[in-house]
């Protein structure tokens, strides 16, 4: 990972985790133990698809732009599908609270993408290469 790669991750990460750490003392006041559990097990799956996402996009972006595109909308189709089917299976858990795993995803996808959004905005990157050089092969 490049350090602006870095520096994204982080800018989405924190918020995320911050409004994961909410969302789990919120959900511990309603729902007790199983509610909070709910709600680390929902942050800590959206802050390991999102990173996993995140590095995906990243080496593509090594290859080409256009690979670095295909990648960012597979991935992030793929992460939308797995949550979706992740709040399907847990909907009966007695283990966890899945309201508060579900509730806590979905407040936790927005705060990455808000972060994410902001962190790239903040970014000084250049729209095209100084030396005249393409990425990739040849």
């Amino acid at each position: 990972m490049q350090a602006d790669d870095v520096r994204l991750l982080k800018g989405a990460a924190i918020p995320t985790v911050l409004v994961g750490a909410i969302a789990a003392a919120v959900a511990a006041l309603f729902a007790a133990g199983e509610g909070a559990l709910g709600a680390v097990i929902g942050t800590f799956v959206v802050c390991a698809f999102f990173t996993v996402g995140l590095v995906v996009v990243s080496y593509a972006g090594r290859i080409s732009p256009a690979v670095m595109m295909t990648a960012a909308v597979v991935s992030y189709a793929v992460k939308v599908i797995v949550v979706m089917a992740m709040l399907k299976a847990f909907r009966d858990v007695t283990v966890f609270e899945p309201k508060a795993f579900g509730a806590t995803a979905v407040a936790c996808v927005v705060a990455w993408t808000v972060g994410e959004m902001r962190g790239f905005s903040k970014l000084k990157l250049l729209y095209a290469d100084p030396n005249g050089e393409s990425p990739g092969p040849g």
